[in-house]
């Protein structure tokens, strides 16, 4: 694993460059924010955000959710990958925060992760972005650049996550995740890493990403 003189070294020229990175999923509470999180499940922010649009006008609760149902909810979110699958559970997810939360998004971990659809890293960004929580949630980008940049060598989602979790500064646990997403996604990606732009590209040994 990189020293944590460098690791923080990385990090301060991710906070150097924006100060307070921010979800790029649109939403307008917990509630709406945890449905996003939802339908992005191996789809992308950019075409949940054009289906939420015109959801949360008319569905911005659970209690307004639960009253749409799943077939008309399917209407509006047939343009995400598993469609149908999703609509269940928001809508089975919905029925259980009235039921038992009053409809309100708990910020319990527990609680979240035990809700239909909601996982562990769907909990870990809804902590984080709603509830302010330092949670690292690793998706593909993040297992990507913790491994080319040396922040874990992890073979597994958890892994990787637990390192992250030791190896990086704690003043920046807060936004750490998402620095780390907004890179992958626009700069050290999977395919042709754009690394002549890249702010970090110094303390980069990856052979993938020169290839």
């Amino acid at each position: 694993m990189r020293p944590e003189k460098e690791i923080l070294e990385i990090f301060d020229i991710f906070a150097a460059k924006d100060p307070a990175p921010a979800s790029e999923l649109h939403y307008r509470n917990a509630f709406t924010l945890l449905v996003a999180i939802v339908l992005s499940a191996q789809s992308t922010d950019k075409g949940v955000n054009k289906a939420t649009a015109a959801l949360f006008e008319v569905a911005d609760t659970p209690q307004k959710m639960l009253a749409l149902g799943v077939e008309r909810l399917k209407e509006y979110i047939k343009t995400i990958g598993l469609y149908n699958n999703k609509a269940k559970n928001i809508i089975a997810l919905s029925e259980i925060l009235v039921r038992d939360c009053n409809g309100e998004v708990p910020a319990d971990r527990q609680k979240l992760e035990s809700l239909p659809g909601v996982g562990h890293k769907t909990a870990n960004v809804l902590l984080n972005v709603w509830f302010k929580q330092p949670t690292m949630a690793v998706d593909t980008h993040v297992f990507r650049i913790a491994h080319r940049l040396d922040f874990s060598q992890g073979k597994t989602v958890d892994a990787v996550e637990k390192d992250l979790l030791k190896a990086l500064p704690e003043k920046y646990l807060m936004y750490a995740n998402h620095w780390l997403v907004l890179f992958g996604r626009y700069i050290c990606k999977a395919q042709k890493p754009d690394c002549a732009v890249c702010p970090v590209a110094k303390y980069c040994r990856s052979a993938d990403k020169r290839g």
